[in-house]
């Protein structure tokens, strides 16, 4: 029987934990481990690993011959070549998030264009007659990637009568976002795509423009990005800081843009709905279900 490892609180449901019971003798864990270290003890002599982000992106090279069924889509941090050394398998839940990501976009754009933030359950004002927004109809918007999140996005953006482009891999980017007053950043992080938001790229966008991320920083100059919305090319930015631990509110990245007046941050946690849970916790146990099986599905690594 496999020994089984559920290494911190995943939000797992009667129906999910009857699920993995039945697949082996399974250890859960329903607290964040304090430590990389305490995460690395819960998982000795596991066969199949399932854990968030927190210690395994720090000691996952320090298992060896494991399964591991992550709950979640980006796992650039991993070493495919260690992976292989230490005989660690790792699948993932591609698209789990796609639904509470896109939604996250849709709403910082709502809130950067009609300035909703400062008007809600607002009691005093010196304007008698309050400034005039931008509304979304036919503005021009750039969506970076055309995977789950871009996909689902520009299928809203659309129903919003706003006129919708994609940048793939191949096209060029600078004439991508010549016209944009929105774009959205939702690229993978890879070999390709590292640094590709550079200098040149914020300098090249349309005066007036807004940007919105979700994505790695190791993609986008975040003093670029900053620097762009000093010099007035960017009027807005939302940023979900995604390379941050969730929920850290005292990360020193995250604090630079939450800092900004014209920034809307989030601490890494455009993707946190009841929805994702479901959908990732469902797909990580089929993946074990497959595994045990012998036939791998989602397999990154």
């Amino acid at each position: 029987m496999k020994k089984i490892v559920v290494a911190q609180d995943l939000g797992l449901n009667e129906e999910e934990r009857a699920r993995l019971n039945k697949l082996g003798e399974v250890k859960y864990y329903d607290d964040l481990p304090e430590t990389p270290e305490e995460w690395l003890k819960r998982c000795q002599n596991a066969d199949i690993v399932c854990s968030g982000k927190f210690g395994l992106k720090q000691k996952y090279q320090e298992l060896e011959n494991v399964f591991l069924s992550l709950p979640f889509v980006a796992v650039h941090f991993l070493d495919p070549e260690k992976l292989k050394e230490k005989n660690i398998k790792v699948s993932n839940c591609p698209g789990c998030n796609k639904e509470a990501v896109s939604e996250w976009v849709i709403a910082m754009i709502l809130n950067l264009f009609r300035d909703l933030p400062n008007w809600i359950n607002k009691l005093e004002s010196t304007n008698r007659v309050p400034k005039e927004t931008k509304g979304l109809f036919g503005k021009n918007i750039t969506i970076l990637g055309q995977g789950n999140i871009g996909s689902r996005v520009g299928r809203i953006c659309e129903a919003l009568d706003m006129k919708v482009t994609f940048f793939n891999r191949g096209d060029d980017l600078i004439l991508s976002i010549k016209n944009a007053d929105i774009v959205v950043n939702t690229l993978g992080n890879n070999k390709s795509t590292k640094g590709l938001l550079d200098n040149k790229f914020f300098n090249s966008l349309k005066f007036g423009a807004y940007f919105i991320t979700v994505t790695s920083s190791e993609i986008y100059d975040a003093q670029a990005l900053l620097q762009a919305l000093e010099n007035g090319i960017l009027a807005g930015v939302a940023n979900d800081c995604s390379s941050i631990q969730v929920g850290d509110v005292y990360d020193s990245f995250y604090k630079q843009f939450a800092e900004h007046p014209k920034v809307l941050a989030t601490p890494h946690i455009s993707y946190n709905t009841d929805v994702t849970d479901r959908k990732a916790n469902k797909m990580m146990i089929d993946n074990i279900e497959a595994y045990i099986d012998g036939n791998l599905i989602n397999l990154v690594c």
